[in-house]
């Protein structure tokens, strides 16, 4: 669909011929309309928390030219009003809008009362059943229903009187119902706590044109929440005092005596909490604070209790396990596998090649043969699906696992209704963050053994925590930390350079003689590099290794802005590599084509799509307004006003790019990324490459990355709380070195 829309905001004016479609929870609506100085009838796009035929519009939006449909008029704000001609008037009461008035009983109404049906059926109500057929039970029917209709109506135009879009609008009013402008006059700030896609930026607008204050109590004190939640957007659980009073003052602009005041009167609330972490005072987010202490009680229970399997005599079931298997295990791995079959809760971590799977596999096979019951999980989709393919059981996704329920916004598995299993293992548990390693713990019964996998040198996850690391660092917990590499896997450059980079060596650079997996393309500045990664990416790399350049390979960036940055390199990749679209449609700065590879940028429960899920564009229907995206094989639609949570995937952040894996991976290294040069992201960048990486860039960017081991502290007490002794837990600790074989 081409589309080149207006850049003036007109007006458009007339009543409603027909609606073709509207979606109750969204508000989405598709409108004939007929408009005042058109002669024909317009087709109007927009949002209405409820509309009709015979309805008066006044919308205000811009003309989009549709290829397929012509001229359409697409609403940011549509305000409904009751129509004033007698056909109008007929066709709003038998539109089915108003409970217990169809056509039939709209003509006799209309007939009877003209022009003044509305002023009867709310002033004059017991005249209703002057209409043959309406008795006192149909009248009483029509008089509630179109008390409900003024309420509705009341409400939008208070809400589009403050400059809150209609689509927002419909929102508040699903949340909130009939206290809705109450809601907003008092606390306009309750919007970004209670309703998903309103934050604190959008609650600060609509509170300044309602005239609250900037030094107004109840805005300090939602800023005081607001700048913690910034920070768990950058993986914390909570912030310093200072650093929080600091954040506070700068997000807000107000005086530090104030943020005294506000944070007193949150901390009285509970909605913050104060704690200490390693002897410094700081303030918690409650739901974050409580959660990490939901985790260490759980994992502590856990730990103390029976296995769930009769005693295994390792010196039998090893053996057995490798002649089923025919590998040999390596003495330290035997010892690792000894360990977990011994611990109701164990950690096995490592990087790429040091055999994970294995001691995991040999772990599952030995106790499935007890007929123990299994369940196995990982946090993103993909994950799942390696999962699945690397151990031959099924694994699931942490949130299928769980089962969410979008209607009720939460997990039907919880300790109330438990999962049902005698061991559960969690793949790629690195990228797991507080709030789901919570809802995962509170569903495991008590009498369960857990078996935690992941790479503790990889980023931490993209969500508030450090779950894995502290669980190590704890000191509490039976733990397999892998390190050396299996001869086999030592023959990949990809695996090598890991290491390499992990223990703070710089990998070799050099032009590699022969067939390898693993090379580095120099480029001087981001110019340069963009234009070798499109070369790369479109030519190279598909005709020299047989990849395709869309599906098979992705650039992965150490962030989003700049030259070389992933929003930058997505623009150029898109030209590139789906350049004549059979159609398209721009939305939230983006361009959207059939082809197009594209990333879901936050968690969507009721389409059951997580942040960081790619897709391919299936089709573009514009006079449905949707388009329609695969993700692995499960099409999910978009209407065109959901699209800010779509963004072109044809390069992404390695941030984002947690828990998958790739044919090949192509990353910009340039000293412009300085301040995201770390070891753990170059490392995790390197490690989402199956079967080739190529970096770009600078060698100084690398060396830099390299050298770069401190990474940027996340403020969590979890690691705390696991090593307070809590009574009845007497199980201690074993670290162990394993030395796999693969």
């Amino acid at each position: 669909m081409n589309q080149a829309a207006s850049p003036a905001t007109e007006v458009l004016v007339g009543h409603v011929e027909r609606v073709t479609f509207h979606s109750d929870e969204s508000g989405f609506c598709v409108l004939r309309v007929k408009a005042r100085g058109h002669r024909d009838l317009v087709t109007t796009v927009g949002h209405a928390a409820m509309i009709s035929a015979g309805e008066w519009i006044t919308a205000s939006g811009e003309w989009v030219n549709d290829r397929h449909h012509g001229l359409q008029f697409r609403a940011r704000f549509l305000k409904t009003s009751e129509p004033s001609s007698i056909e109008g008037i007929e066709k709003y009461l038998g539109s089915g809008m108003i409970r217990g008035i169809g056509p039939v009983y709209a003509k006799r109404m209309v007939r009877l009362f003209g022009k003044d049906v509305f002023d009867v059926i709310e002033a004059s109500p017991e005249r209703l059943r002057e209409v043959e057929g309406i008795g006192p039970k149909r009248a009483a029917k029509i008089t509630t229903a179109w008390a409900d209709q003024k309420v509705i109506r009341e409400i939008m135009v208070f809400l589009h009187s403050h400059g809150v879009g209609t689509a927002r609008a419909v929102r508040i009013f699903k949340t909130y119902g009939a206290d809705a402008v109450q809601v907003m006059s008092d606390n306009p700030y309750r919007l970004a706590r209670d309703i998903r896609g309103i934050g604190f930026r959008t609650a600060d607008t609509i509170a300044e044109k309602l005239g609250i204050e900037k030094t107004a109590m109840v805005r300090v004190r939602a800023g005081v929440s607001f700048a913690l939640t910034q920070a768990m957007g950058e993986g914390h659980c909570g912030l310093p005092v200072t650093d929080l009073k600091e954040l506070t003052a700068r997000l807000l602009e107000v005086d530090s005596a104030l943020i005294e005041t506000a944070l007193a009167l949150e901390l009285d609330d509970g909605t913050v909490v104060a704690d200490s972490v390693a002897g410094q005072a700081c303030v918690f987010l409650g739901g974050l604070y409580h959660a990490e202490k939901v985790i260490a009680a759980r994992l502590h229970a856990l730990m103390d209790g029976p296995l769930p399997w009769s005693m295994i005599d390792p010196g039998k079931a090893l053996p057995w396990i490798e002649g089923r298997t025919g590998l040999t295990l390596a003495a330290s791995q035997k010892e690792a596998v000894t360990l977990a079959l011994q611990s109701k809760l164990t950690v096995i971590t490592g990087g790429p090649g040091v055999g994970k799977t294995t001691i995991v596999n040999a772990i599952l096979r030995i106790v499935a043969a007890k007929a123990v019951k299994l369940l196995l999980c990982a946090p993103t989709g993909r994950a799942a699906k390696r999962m699945t393919e690397a151990t031959g059981m099924e694994a699931k996704t942490i949130h299928r696992l769980l089962e969410f329920d979008p209607k009720a916004f939460g997990f039907k598995r919880n300790e109330e209704n438990p999962l049902s299993c005698d061991l559960l293992v969690v793949d790629e548990s690195s990228m797991v963050d507080v709030m789901l390693m919570q809802s995962l713990l509170k569903a495991v019964p008590d009498t369960a053994a857990v078996l935690i996998v992941g790479d503790i040198d990889q980023l931490p996850s993209v969500g508030p925590g450090q779950v894995l690391a502290d669980i190590i660092q704890s000191g509490a917990v039976p733990v397999v930390r892998l390190t050396e590499v299996f001869r086999q896997a030592a023959q990949s450059r990809i695996i090598t350079t890991a290491h390499q980079i992990n223990q703070g060596r710089s990998p070799e650079l050099g032009k590699v003689e022969g067939e390898s997996d693993f090379y580095f393309v120099s480029a001087a500045d981001p110019e340069q590099a963009g234009l070798k990664i499109i070369d790369l990416v479109g030519k190279h790399i598909p005709r020299k290794f047989g990849f395709d350049p869309v599906r098979d390979v992705q650039v992965l960036c150490p962030m989003n802005r700049g030259g070389v940055g992933a929003r930058s390199l997505n623009i150029e990749l898109q030209k590139a590599l789906n350049p004549n679209p059979s159609a398209k449609v721009e939305r939230f700065g983006w361009s959207f084509a059939p082809g197009d590879k594209v990333m879901q940028i936050e968690n969507d429960y009721d389409k059951d799509v997580f942040n960081g899920d790619i897709g391919y564009i299936q089709a573009i229907d514009s006079e449905e307004s949707e388009l329609t995206v695969d993700f692995d094989g499960r099409v999910v639609t978009y209407q065109f006003g959901e699209l800010d949570t779509l963004v072109p995937a044809y390069a992404a952040t390695i941030h984002k790019s947690q828990g998958s894996e790739y044919p090949a991976v192509v990353i910009p290294v340039m000293t412009r990324h300085y301040a995201m040069l770390q070891r753990n992201l170059l490392y995790t960048g390197v490690t989402r490459g199956k079967k080739l990486v190529v970096l770009v860039g600078q060698p100084r960017a690398i060396a830099i990355a390299v050298r770069n081991a401190a990474g940027r502290r996340r403020w969590s007490k979890l690691n705390e709380w696991l090593g307070m002794p809590t009574p009845g837990c007497s199980r201690t600790a074993e670290k162990l070195r394993a030395s796999p074989d693969g």
